[in-house]
């Protein structure tokens, strides 16, 4: 957080002053010197209680983020309400085929190497798929992280529906270890009658992974 810098200006007194003018512009002064410090002070300590809150905030960010999408399905959040029987009952509808595009990305503090194995895949709604995204921590320590995701556009996020992944869930790589990290989902086949999916046969998939901070342990938490 940028603070700008406090500067105070001193009064100035010109040669032709009188002892009593500049006297009673000193005690002036002065009492404006207090009540100024007292509202640096006061400017100070809500600066600092703001910059502890936003610290507080960037380590809840993962799981604020993922309550609030999935109470509102806000972002395009994938659907995790999934039925066995649904998936083995369903019917591919060949009628219709959606290009899936995957994206990857890393917070500017994460040092793995991330991204999809493929860039796209072609799928019929009621059809399952399975893709890959490829990690490496090419560091010499260990490194855990964590991803969110979202689909685009944001009205085809309660179609998507993930049997398998790897988000919200701690994934620890050793020193310059790699792993496939499999996404298994299919599109539910309601995207066929929804009118405003008429038009819409490009979803894109986003992956993003931060470097999880010690002490934040949320596997037994936020499992699927």
């Amino acid at each position: 957080m940028l603070f700008k810098a406090l500067t105070k200006v001193r009064p100035m007194c010109g040669l032709h002053c009188s002892p009593n003018s500049m006297f009673n512009k000193y005690i002036h002064n002065s009492s404006t010197n207090s009540e100024q410090k007292k509202r640096i002070r006061s400017t100070v300590y809500y600066l600092s209680s703001l910059g502890v809150l936003t610290v507080g905030l960037s380590y809840a960010a993962v799981p604020l983020y993922k309550m609030f999408c999935q109470a509102f399905s806000y972002g395009g959040t994938l659907n995790h309400n999934i039925e066995d029987s649904k998936v083995e009952t369903m019917k591919p509808n060949r009628n219709r085929e959606i290009k899936v595009h995957f994206t990857a990305d890393t917070s500017s503090s994460m040092q793995w190497s991330f991204k999809p194995l493929q860039n796209e895949i072609r799928v019929a709604p009621g059809e399952t798929a399975l893709a890959f995204y490829t990690a490496k921590n090419p560091l010499d320590k260990p490194i855990t992280g964590i991803s969110t995701y979202n689909v685009v556009p944001f009205e085809a996020g309660q179609y998507f529906n993930k049997i398998q992944c790897f988000c919200f869930e701690e994934q620890q790589l050793n020193p310059n270890e790699e792993v496939d990290m499999p996404v298994f989902f299919f599109i539910d086949p309601e995207y066929t009658t929804d009118p405003k999916m008429e038009n819409i046969d490009d979803i894109t998939l986003s992956y993003t992974f931060f470097e999880a901070k010690q002490g934040m342990d949320l596997s037994n938490i936020f499992k699927h």
